[in-house]
């Protein structure tokens, strides 16, 4: 079984990941070995992504997947965006993110309450360019924090189509919309069809 380090500390993530890539080994930065605080100074989640699975690849000389993902809010300017994590400071718990984040929006109507998800993806192998993709699910702000899965903005991100935010969905359920699912599956294919080690 190949494996694949993925470039997290995050345990929930990793586990969505493993969910989408069971025929590969993925262990996270710290399975690896790994204790190094990547510089994410890009501007783009894609330049971000690339920065995170480089410096990793660099370290390790294997096959490096890693992704930054973020929250658009479009009544906020698309913030937090690339900011995300950090919003409000980064060891600000996601329970006051996002009850901050609804009070930013107090009295403003669904129809300006429109935000996505973000997910770029960049997959480093060996002696090959780096790969990046980008995928995305539309929904809105929520009015209230609903549902116990999932992890991050996954309460206050109500996906219209389903009646549910995205912490009220299953790993599986989550897993065939989200992003991060998304953007999984177009790096599956560039694995299935391209094993990086020939």
């Amino acid at each position: 079984m190949k494996r694949i380090i993925f470039a997290t500390k995050n345990k929930d993530k990793l586990k969505e990941i493993r969910a989408k890539l069971p025929d590969y080994e993925v262990i996270g930065m710290e399975d690896a070995g790994i204790d190094m605080d990547i510089d994410e100074n890009g501007m783009t989640f894609e330049e971000n992504a690339v920065i995170k699975a480089e410096a990793i690849a660099d370290l390790c000389h294997g096959i490096v997947i890693a992704d930054d993902s973020g929250l658009e809010i479009d009544y906020l300017n698309k913030a937090p965006g690339v900011l995300s994590a950090r919003f409000l400071g980064h060891d600000t718990s996601y329970d006051f993110k996002n009850a901050k984040i609804l009070e930013m929006l107090k009295d403003v109507p669904d129809e300006k309450r429109t935000a996505r998800f973000v997910c770029a993806m960049a997959l480093a192998c060996p002696d090959r360019e780096t790969r990046v993709v980008r995928a995305a699910i539309e929904g809105i702000i929520g009015h209230s924090i609903t549902g116990d899965k999932g992890f991050g903005y996954d309460p206050i991100f109500y996906v219209p189509e389903l009646k549910k935010t995205t912490a009220q969905l299953s790993m599986e359920e989550k897993n065939k919309i989200s992003h991060r699912g998304k953007a999984l599956d177009m790096i599956r294919r560039i694995l299935d069809e391209d094993t990086c080690d020939k």
